[in-house]
């Protein structure tokens, strides 16, 4: 790969990098915490990459200058994702990756748990109720009314779950957490619609078709459509 070719790859991704933190939909893909690495990174390729196409032109060479050896081309394949993010910015993963991957419920098994805050309906995340419904034995959720919101995954003939989707550090280790919806659920629901439930605790559950974890419910007592929120992930 020549030089020149090698400076404005390096620009184009430090570039994208910088523009999807600093647009803040870097959140589609990783960790909010990791936006001072995300845009540390940018900068330093930006940097790079402006330095090799300044030695170039010092060197006389022109746009078709530097020097072709025979390296492997793989590196073009960075313009893929880079080209991606940078034109048209893929959305968070929602229904159609939650629906094909086990609920990672299993990894709030050990889950200590603080009392819930007087006053109802209280706001919880998904996972936390999920957990609390699971592995909680003194039942903190009996006769309380929670308040929780999440993607739809309608399922044909049978009640729809209610995900969010958790990351470890990025939308590639993404894993969901799943909560069925029992009682009054409106007939038109759509896959990857966000929602906001309030209901009480219930017994029922069901087995993920997927890894056989237990996926708890919630009572309906009502819903209304939101926006997707900024931050779409659990952590």
């Amino acid at each position: 790969m020549k030089r020149d070719a090698q400076g404005v790859l390096l620009l184009l991704v430090g570039g994208t990098l910088l523009k999807i933190g600093l647009l803040g939909t870097y959140v589609r893909y990783v960790k909010p915490g990791l936006l001072p690495l995300l845009l540390v990174a940018g900068a330093a390729l930006v940097a790079v990459g402006g330095a090799t196409l300044w030695s170039v032109v010092r060197a006389g060479h022109g746009p078709a200058g530097g020097h072709d050896h025979e390296e492997p081309r793989v590196a073009w394949l960075l313009l893929v994702p880079t080209l991606t993010l940078l034109l048209f910015a893929p959305p968070a993963l929602g229904a159609f990756q939650a629906d094909r991957n086990g609920t990672a419920l299993a990894s709030a098994a050990e889950s200590d748990f603080v009392p819930l805050p007087d006053g109802d309906p209280v706001r919880l995340s998904l996972m936390e109720y999920a957990a609390r419904a699971v592995f909680d034995t003194d039942r903190s959720l009996a006769g309380r009314r929670v308040v929780v919101s999440g993607f739809l995954i309608v399922r044909p003939g049978a009640p729809p779950y209610l995900a969010r989707l958790v990351v470890t550090c990025c939308a590639a280790d993404a894993r969901p957490i799943k909560i069925g919806l029992d009682g009054p659920v409106p007939p038109d629901l759509v896959a990857d619609a966000w929602i906001e439930v309030e209901g009480t605790y219930t017994e029922r559950s069901d087995r993920d078709e997927v890894n056989g974890e237990v996926i708890p419910y919630l009572q309906v007592v009502s819903t209304r459509g939101i926006p997707a929120p900024e931050q779409q992930y659990e952590s």
